[in-house]
């Protein structure tokens, strides 16, 4: 495998919609960066949240997870509770190709407040907005902006195309368009 540059993400960005929207820029003064990067893509956070409310001591089951556990929000911010988490979606849409596997990791900005970013591996020909955990590992509340950078992918292009694609297995997430909670 090898990590693609910045040139190809924006070809493929433009050409393919592999990436809509699509920011060309990163730096923005006095907003978290976001867009392309020499070897990846800073994502976006939308404005939709899903905030767990734990009023009782009920199990969070991801075989059977509960829809009255979480409620939806739509904010230009949004405060992660201490020793808690909540769940957002990325503002872009993604088409990943047949013969590509993103890798994401949380902004350095984050990550200095105390928050982890958990988003899955986008599989070869997966497609949609990306569900992002967002986990305050800090004892006071944490603010996240909806509109600015949330996390980097990393573009790997295999060596050959995969058998078999996320697309042909109709992967349970595929062309998400929405906070998708755990499905079995």
């Amino acid at each position: 495998m090898s990590v693609l540059p910045d040139q190809w993400i924006r070809e493929m960005a433009k050409t393919h919609g592999m990436i809509e929207p699509f920011e060309e820029n990163r730096i923005r003064p006095g907003r978290i960066s976001f867009g392309v990067s020499s070897y990846g893509y800073d994502l976006r956070l939308s404005r939709e949240f899903k905030i767990p409310e734990f009023e009782s001591d009920k199990p969070l089951d991801p075989k059977k997870i509960d829809l009255h556990q979480f409620r939806d929000v739509k904010s230009r911010s949004c405060l992660i509770p201490a020793n808690s988490f909540i769940l957002g979606r990325s503002l872009e849409y993604f088409r990943i190709p047949r013969d590509i596997l993103t890798f994401c990791q949380g902004k350095s900005t984050y990550a200095r407040c105390g928050v982890v970013i958990n988003v899955t591996p986008f599989e070869p020909q997966w497609e949609g907005f990306a569900t992002i955990s967002l986990a305050n590992t800090a004892r006071v509340p944490v603010k996240v902006y909806a509109g600015e950078g949330i996390a980097q992918l990393v573009f790997f292009r295999a060596e050959s195309e995969c058998e078999t694609s996320y697309s042909e297995r109709k992967g349970k997430y595929q062309a998400q368009r929405q906070i998708q909670l755990a499905r079995i």
